[in-house]
């Protein structure tokens, strides 16, 4: 089966629904994801989101906390893009129904490791369930997006798939869609479309061990590595402090929070 949009989005995360809400003002929307929609990392998130939301904060105390914590592997610009720009982003998933935790009417701020001061804006420890709960349903009420579940991405749609059988160039090789095993009839659909956004997440479980879901694949870093795309910054993968190990079953990260 074939399926025209003007934006795909492979992946219902964080990073996926919110460019899918920011697209539909410009066209039609496909969400594709492996699993059920809310199975995404952003889903199993505990602790909270970090952010200059209190009077005793600022700028630049973020941003020389992120530095520092870095040790000298952040890229500058993107952390203050980061720091500046959190507030705002914050405020927009308030404003889509997201729900946090709140003290005499005030956000509850906690402190984690690294941080100089409290900045932590949580929903119990559960986070990401109430960001991924809020994204969903704003997805839900917008008509101009579809999301179809149990529908693996596996192949990007460039140059090397069309008709001609000839050397091409990768530096610009073109994207316009991708190919997706749909889960339910065991077909491969085509989907065309004319921005192909990938928010597929990351690979922690290219590791015997990880406190990342099942989900952690690298779907979407393995297609763009076959369509000719540069990878970098691969060594950086979040192996969590905290986790329960359970032999046979998949380990899970335990919050910081309970860490103290």
């Amino acid at each position: 089966m074939v399926h025209r949009f003007d934006f795909l989005v492979i992946g219902s995360g964080i990073a996926g629904l919110s460019y899918a809400l920011k697209a539909s003002a410009f066209g039609s929307v496909a969400i594709i994801t492996k699993k059920e929609k809310a199975e995404s990392n952003t889903n199993y998130a505990q602790g909270g989101v970090a952010a200059v939301m209190s009077v005793v904060d600022s700028f630049e105390m973020h941003v020389k906390d992120t530095l520092s914590t870095g040790q000298g592997l952040s890229h500058c610009d993107a952390v203050e893009t980061m720091v500046k720009e959190g507030p705002d982003r914050l405020r927009e998933l308030v404003d889509l129904g997201a729900e946090f935790t709140m003290t005499n009417g005030q956000l509850d701020l906690a402190r984690e490791g690294g941080h100089s001061t409290s900045r932590i804006v949580h929903s119990k420890d559960l986070t990401g369930r109430e960001i991924e709960r809020a994204l969903l349903h704003s997805v839900a009420i917008t008509p101009n997006i579809v999301t179809l579940e149990n529908h693996v991405a596996i192949e990007l749609l460039t140059e090397h798939h069309t008709s001609k059988k000839q050397l091409v160039d990768r530096s610009n090789t073109h994207c316009w869609g991708v190919y997706a095993l749909n889960q339910k009839n065991h077909r491969v659909d085509t989907f065309f479309a004319k921005v192909v956004m990938l928010c597929t997440g990351g690979l922690g479980h290219v590791y015997l061990h990880t406190t990342n879901p099942p989900i952690a694949t690298g779907d979407g870093v393995a297609m763009s590595h076959r369509a000719g795309a540069k990878i970098g910054n691969m060594e950086f993968i979040q192996f969590h402090p905290t986790t329960l190990f359970n032999s046979g079953n998949p380990s899970f990260l335990i919050s910081e929070a309970v860490r103290g």
